[in-house]
């Protein structure tokens, strides 16, 4: 029973971020691509606002408050978010927003070209206004019979939910196998399956060996909060201008930074300094969610701007599935690193090994940058 709400919950946590996602997605494509980092910054600027709050709540119920009114505090907090969701002014346009675009697509071709074929017999010959009249009334002719069977095709679509269904997804294969979209997310995809996740294990170090309390592992969550905005200020008001391939490689280089913290902390390199462990773990966990934003912010704003309009919910749910797939099989990575090097909770020995490949995962993915356009920065894609 309990699995059973978790999946509902869960789910219902899904279709509301990929709402928020597809919301985020047109009002970048509305606002144009000088204002998408600060969109993005927005969105996660207020979520980090939130994480604060909720860890710092989180914290005092624990300390403060028996079980069961913890979970009534914590279950009236969705229900202000479902209230707040009567307040959003939205009108739903299903898939006819695609199609429409399809349309003006190809209703700006059809009059290209007749515009341009008007034009070559304007240059060719010099006729009477009757005979020029004659062309415009041609000309006419075949763009009202087209008008008119796409009027017909798009009444055919919406009467029939299959037909909508079945455009969406021709639609949405269209939009994915372009290579302009296809490239961006094979390189975020990748760079998440190379870099194995061990962080459960370096969770059980901090907490088995290094012996650090549970209210300082959640004071460092709260910090790793505060970097996040900081990161993602850093980014919008610095880097979006940038190159997106020297972004990346400055991400990735600042994540194997991070990394040799880990080292030097598993190595105890750090005691001859008088450096405690606290600091190490502190710092070295703000400093990685901070770097993390340079690169999970051009994943964001790239896809916001690739997704074209009327599936924006559906194709940038497809990239955020993407991108956690390739979260997962880097966990699933970090699993059987840990399993072949004999890392469990009560054994750390080789732990170094592990960020030494972990280090070597994550600098692999630079050596793949080709597959993002060389002039993309960003802030345009």
């Amino acid at each position: 029973m309990l699995t059973a709400l978790l999946i509902v919950q869960n789910l219902g946590s899904a279709m509301a971020d990929v709402v928020i996602d597809a919301m985020v997605a047109e009002a970048v494509r509305l606002a144009g691509p000088e204002f998408s980092g600060d969109l993005q910054s927005l969105s996660w600027s207020s979520m980090a606002v939130g994480g604060i709050l909720g860890n710092l709540l989180g914290g005092y119920a624990l300390s403060n408050l028996p079980i069961h009114a913890i979970y009534v505090v914590f279950s009236a907090l969705p229900f202000f978010q479902l209230v707040s969701c009567l307040f959003v002014e939205d009108a739903p346009k299903g898939f006819q927003s695609a199609i429409d675009e399809h349309n003006y697509v190809d209703n700006q071709s059809a009059v290209t070209a007749f515009s341009g074929k008007g034009s070559s017999e304007a240059l060719g010959y010099e006729g009477t206004r009757r005979r020029k009249g004659t062309r415009k009334i041609n000309k006419r002719r075949p763009l009202s019979k087209w008008t008119e069977a796409n009027e017909k095709h798009n009444a055919s679509v919406n009467s029939s939910p299959s037909l909508s269904l079945r455009s969406a997804f021709f639609s949405l294969c269209t939009a994915f196998k372009q290579p302009t979209i296809l490239r961006p997310m094979a390189w975020f995809f990748f760079s998440n399956v190379t870099i194995p996740n061990i962080s459960t294990v370096m969770f059980y170090y901090q907490t088995e060996e290094l012996h650090l309390e549970a209210s300082f592992i959640g004071t460092a969550r709260v910090i790793g909060w505060f970097s996040l905005i900081l990161g993602t200020y850093t980014y919008n008001r610095y880097f979006k201008r940038k190159k997106l391939r020297n972004i990346l490689v400055f991400a990735h280089v600042g994540l194997a930074i991070t990394i040799l913290l880990d080292i030097a902390l598993v190595s105890r390199l750090h005691v001859p300094y008088g450096i405690g462990d606290k600091y190490m773990v502190l710092w070295g966990s703000a400093l990685a969610d901070a770097i993390n934003q340079f690169k999970m912010m051009p994943f964001l704003i790239l896809s916001g701007q690739l997704c074209p309009p009327g599936i924006e919910g559906t194709l940038f749910a497809l990239f955020m599935s993407i991108n956690n797939l390739g979260s997962t099989l880097g966990s699933f990575l970090g699993a059987a690193l840990a399993s072949v090097l004999n890392i469990s909770t009560a054994q750390f020995d080789n732990l170094a090994l592990g960020l030494g490949v972990q280090l070597i995962g994550t600098l692999l993915p630079i050596g793949f940058l080709f597959l993002i356009p060389k002039e993309v920065t960003g802030l345009t894609s």
